[in-house]
């Protein structure tokens, strides 16, 4: 088992690359083994749980061949071969292994098919509810199975099934459902739309337009109409915000800091964390270069003193992923910071609210838990502790970051879950480590060097 050993630093002077978006690597994994045709996919995220997606899709008829590899994780940049909507049955369960993601999203696509499947997950995954997704698809006249030891949970059995359009509203602000509904939507005859009661993430709709897939938005309304054949292409992940966001929290703590990440998704829907960060004062810029699909660009950000905020409830949908590492801002700025309208981090890998409020205790922060966030008094110094990830990778990444800046040294243990969204994240965390007295920039191998 894997462990980090974190102690503070003095200086981060950085430009590099993150790996490929994870959310978008599940889409174009599924979007491209639906297709009429082949498909490349580059910068692909070879996290597990991305790779458990891709060997889904194998498993049901979409095989693909890897073109590039990062040797001990998994592909790069791969050649999909799609099945023109033609799925097979799969010879046995398919493992969604810890991905919530993953395994909504399969739901979603195997719940209008004419052949039983069933989609099983790690320990972790077993426990998170299901029902969010089975009650929709159910209303769709999908035919799933929740067989965990909890109620509503995995594994699901699912069962053939002919799929009717719908017109859903969503009782609470969730791409995943959005996406699973959208993806039975087309193996449905007519028109299936969705409600949502706040914007999140449109990488599926971005990605189905991509896929030459007619999607309509109109408000917080999308809409498709099913039987529309995706027309395979190549697509390009852009690097992973959600990824990058610890080191621009690392770098805006930092006063005399600058850190370049290169190449990162800039998706509206994604990029909360930059208005947060400027609100506490960080001084940062972001440049799109590339806007097709995805806009795509670099993001530039100095270090000064911080002070705290609050979180806006519009803003929480799309900073869910982001907030253990927000925190660790708060407890690094000056004031109070207020983070409410986030239940929803009660049933992620870990209860993320209890997971962070407990390490930040116990690294010396001043913090309240609140039934739907909490609460940050920052300013009071942090110092090292022994803390455990509780195998939750944002959790673990979070708080390296905050042993950055604390006295003595900061140990993580059980670190192999970072590998489910950020193969190569210990890399960076030393090298940024090893650097830290040296004042020039330097320059991080991306993580298809790594």
């Amino acid at each position: 088992m894997s462990e980090f050993r974190v102690k503070s630093i003095t200086k981060l002077h950085a430009e590099f690359s993150v790996p490929g978006d994870k959310s978008m690597s599940h889409r174009a994994a599924i979007l491209g083994g639906l297709s009429n045709g082949t498909c490349t996919i580059t910068n692909f995220l070879p996290s597990e749980d991305c790779v458990n997606t891709l060997n889904a899709m194998k498993a049901l008829g979409a095989d693909h061949e890897v073109l590039e590899e990062l040797e001990g994780y998994g592909p790069v940049k791969l050649r999909i071969h799609g099945q023109s909507m033609q799925l097979s049955a799969p010879e046995k369960p398919i493992d969604c292994g810890n991905s919530g993601t993953g395994m909504r999203l399969l739901a979603g696509l195997l719940a209008g098919q004419p052949f039983t499947s069933e989609l099983f997950g790690d320990a972790s995954l077993s426990s998170r509810p299901m029902g969010r997704i089975t009650v929709p698809l159910g209303q769709m006249g999908a035919h799933i199975e929740t067989k965990g030891e909890k109620p509503g949970c995995a594994p699901l059995l699912i069962h053939p099934a002919k799929v009717q359009p719908i017109d859903y509203e969503m009782p609470v602000a969730s791409a995943q459902v959005k996406s699973a509904v959208l993806l039975a939507g087309m193996f449905a005859e007519g028109k299936t739309s969705v409600t949502q009661p706040a914007t999140t993430r449109d990488h599926t709709e971005r990605m189905l337009a991509s896929f030459r897939v007619s999607t309509r938005t109109e408000n917080h309304v999308i809409s498709m109409v099913g039987g529309q054949m995706p027309e395979s292409c190549d697509f390009i992940v852009p690097g992973d915000i959600s990824s990058a966001a610890f080191w621009l929290v690392a770098a805006a703590a930092l006063p005399g800091s600058r850190l370049v990440i290169q190449n990162v998704g800039l998706n509206p829907t994604r990029t909360a964390i930059l208005n947060v960060l400027s609100r506490m004062g960080a001084h940062m810029s972001e440049i799109v270069h590339s806007s097709s699909g995805e806009p795509i660009g670099n993001i530039e950000i100095h270090g000064c003193p911080l002070t705290g905020t609050t979180i806006l409830p519009e803003e929480v949908p799309n900073l869910i992923d982001e907030i253990p590492v927000i925190a660790i801002a708060a407890a690094l700025a000056q004031g109070k910071t207020e983070i409410r309208n986030a239940k929803e981090l009660r049933v992620k890998e870990t209860d993320r609210i209890t997971t962070v409020v407990n390490n930040l205790r116990a690294m010396g922060g001043v913090v309240e838990e609140l039934e739907d966030g909490m609460i940050i008094e920052g300013g009071h110094p942090l110092h090292g502790a022994d803390l455990d990830s509780y195998g939750d990778h944002r959790i673990a990444m979070a708080f390296a970051i905050a042993g950055l800046f604390a006295s003595g040294e900061t140990i993580i243990h059980n670190t192999d879950c970072v590998n489910t969204s950020y193969p190569g994240f210990a890399h960076h965390l030393e090298a940024i480590r090893h650097h830290r007295s040296e004042p020039a920039d330097f320059i991080l191998p991306t993580i298809s060097h790594a």
